[in-house]
C-alpha cells in the first residue's frame, strides 16, 4: 500500500485495503481478548489474600464471558483451507424430478440466501432460470463477506428431499434432488490466464419466468471453456459487457478451484491417502414425511427441526462439517 502506484488500479487497491482492514480487525479482536484476560487474572491474584464475595462473582461472570468469546473465536482456527476467508459463488440446479425438483431447488436457494444474510454476508443474484410451473431450473449468486466460502462450502453436493408432493393430485410421496455448487470468489483471479481460442462466447436475450424474453437486446452471456467444458451463463447485469465480465470472473474462480482440487488430489496420492471424490455425491437428506428429519451423511449430524433449517438455520451443519474436514485432514 506504500507503493506510489498503489491506487492506479482502483478495484485491486480497494481489495487490498479491505484485506488490511480485516487483518487489523482480527488482530485487534485477539489483542482485546488477551488484555481482558490479563486484567481478570490480576483481579483474581489481588483477591487471593482477601475474601470479597462481590468481586469473586464479578470475576466468575467475566471468566464465563471470556470463555464464551474465546470459544467463538477459536472456531475460526478450523478455517484452514486456502480460500476459506474469501467470498463465495453459489450455483443451484434442479435434478431429475420435474416441477418437484425445481421447487426444491428454489427452496434451497431461499435457505442459502437467508443463511447468508443472517451471517451478515451480502448475497447478489447473478443468473436465474425460472421453472415452467414453479421453482427454478438454476440459480447463481455471489456472497461477499469475510469467510463466506468457509461457512458455505459445507453445502456443496446433492441435496435430497422426501415429502408429499404439492404438485401431485394423488398426494403421493416424492423424492427430489438438487445440486448445489459452492466455489470461492477469487475476484479477477489474476494468476488464471484464459486464452481467447479456449473459450466460446454466446450472447442471447435474457429470459424471465417461463422462458419469456425480458429485454429486446442480446445482453445475456454464456461462456464455454473448451478444454474443461466448464460453462458459465450470466444475464442479471445491466449490459452485455457487464454480464461478460461477471461470467469471466466466475469462470476464472472455477478454474482456480479446479486447479486447487487437482493439486490436493495429487498430494493425497503422494501420501498414499487417496479417497473417492465426493463432488456430486448425496450429502444431506431432508425428510418432511412420514417424519421430520434433516441428516448430513458426511458428519452424521441430524435434527428434527426441518422448518428452522429451511429458514436458514444451518450454522450447526456448517460448523460440524468444518470440524469434520479438520479431523479427516482435508481442507
Amino acid at each position: 500500500m506504500q507503493n506510489p502506484n498503489f491506487w492506479d488500479n482502483q478495484e485491486h487497491a480497494q481489495n487490498i485495503s479491505q484485506e488490511l482492514s480485516d487483518l487489523v480487525s482480527e488482530v485487534d479482536t485477539w489483542s482485546s481478548l488477551q488484555n481482558q484476560v490479563d486484567i481478570n487474572l490480576e483481579l483474581a491474584q489481588d483477591l487471593s489474600n482477601e475474601r470479597d464475595q462481590e468481586i469473586e462473582q464479578e470475576i466468575e461472570q467475566k471468566t464465563k464471558e471470556l470463555e464464551h468469546t474465546f470459544n467463538e473465536l477459536e472456531f475460526f482456527v478450523f478455517f484452514q483451507g486456502k480460500f476459506d476467508d474469501r467470498g463465495a459463488i453459489i450455483s443451484i440446479s434442479a435434478g431429475a424430478g420435474g416441477t418437484d425438483a425445481q421447487d426444491w431447488a428454489e427452496m434451497l436457494e431461499s435457505m442459502l440466501l437467508k443463511y447468508s444474510s443472517q451471517k451478515g454476508f451480502k448475497p447478489r443474484l447473478v443468473d436465474r432460470q425460472s421453472g415452467q410451473e414453479a421453482g427454478i431450473k438454476s440459480s447463481i449468486f455471489e456472497v461477499s463477506g469475510k469467510y463466506a466460502y468457509g461457512w458455505l462450502k459445507s453445502e456443496s453436493g446433492v441435496h435430497r428431499l422426501v415429502r408429499i408432493s404439492p404438485f401431485d393430485a394423488e398426494k403421493m410421496r416424492h423424492t427430489s434432488f438438487a445440486m448445489v455448487d459452492v466455489i470461492p470468489d477469487l475476484g479477477d483471479a489474476q494468476e488464471i490466464e484464459i486464452r481467447d481460442e479456449d473459450i466460446r462466447v454466446d450472447v442471447f436475450r435474457a429470459s424471465g419466468h417461463g422462458g419469456q424474453s425480458v429485454n429486446t437486446t442480446d445482453s445475456a452471456v454464456r461462456i464455454v471453456h473448451k478444454p474443461t467444458n466448464i460453462t458459465v451463463s450470466v444475464q442479471n447485469e445491466r449490459s452485455q459487457q457487464q454480464n461478460k465480465e461477471t461470467a469471466m470472473k466466475i469462470l476464472k474462480s472455477r478454474l482456480a478451484q479446479k486447479q486447487e482440487e487437482e493439486r490436493e488430489q495429487e498430494e493425497r496420492k503422494i501420501r498414499g491417502n487417496v479417497q473417492s471424490a465426493e463432488w456430486g455425491s448425496q450429502i444431506r437428506s431432508y425428510v418432511l414425511h412420514p417424519y421430520k428429519l434433516v441428516k448430513d451423511h458426511r458428519t452424521g449430524l441430524e435434527t428434527s427441526d426441518v422448518d428452522a433449517v429451511l429458514s436458514g438455520s444451518i450454522d450447526k451443519f456448517s460448523e460440524s462439517y468444518v470440524k469434520w474436514l479438520a479431523k479427516e485432514g482435508k481442507k
